[in-house]
């Protein structure tokens, strides 16, 4: 049932469960990014202002959330771990992503320094998963991710660029 596109997983009280998809009206939230990869993911926030941010499907645990948060110069990614209805990125655990969200923008997510999420530019689009479950199965994969920061290169000049076709690829898609 996991990949049926008439119903939705839903959690209440740390309760989950398969609601029909036409009981619901979703309704998701601007930094939600869906199923994007790591790399999307630093390409979209590379040289953002400290602290801005996306959550995403996390690539190498399905049904899980990664959290990506720009550094200025560098994208760090969470993992977003869950526990019995319960998410937390260190110690503090809450019943939703939006109420995790919510808490890292008035205290900071960085142990070294400090860092409050911040919204995505809203000329930039982080919503190319409209119209798709956003919430997947959450029963598929309790594996753990890598967090390794990801440092952000400038655009190289034209004399480091290679003359194949081939080798010519869009750094950034908007």
């Amino acid at each position: 049932m996991e990949e049926d596109s008439f119903w939705f997983t839903a959690e209440i009280e740390g309760k989950r469960g398969f609601i029909p998809k036409n009981y619901i009206s979703l309704h998701p939230h601007l930094w939600f990014a869906g199923a994007i990869s790591r790399l999307e993911a630093e390409q979209r926030l590379c040289w953002q202002d400290t602290g801005v941010f996306l959550v995403r499907e996390s690539e190498s645990a399905p049904g899980e959330f990664s959290l990506s948060v720009s550094y200025g110069d560098r994208v760090e990614h969470f993992r977003v771990l869950e526990d019995g209805g319960q998410y937390y990125i260190w110690d503090k655990a809450f019943c939703s992503l939006n109420r995790l969200v919510e808490f890292y923008r008035a205290h900071s997510i960085a142990m070294e320094k400090v860092v409050h999420l911040r919204h995505y530019p809203s000329s930039l689009h982080l919503n190319s998963h409209l119209g798709r479950n956003p919430y997947p199965n959450p029963y598929n994969s309790n594996s753990l991710e890598s967090i390794h920061s990801a440092h952000c290169h400038p655009n190289p000049s034209p004399r480091d660029w290679q003359t194949s076709a081939h080798s010519l690829k869009p750094v950034l898609e908007v």
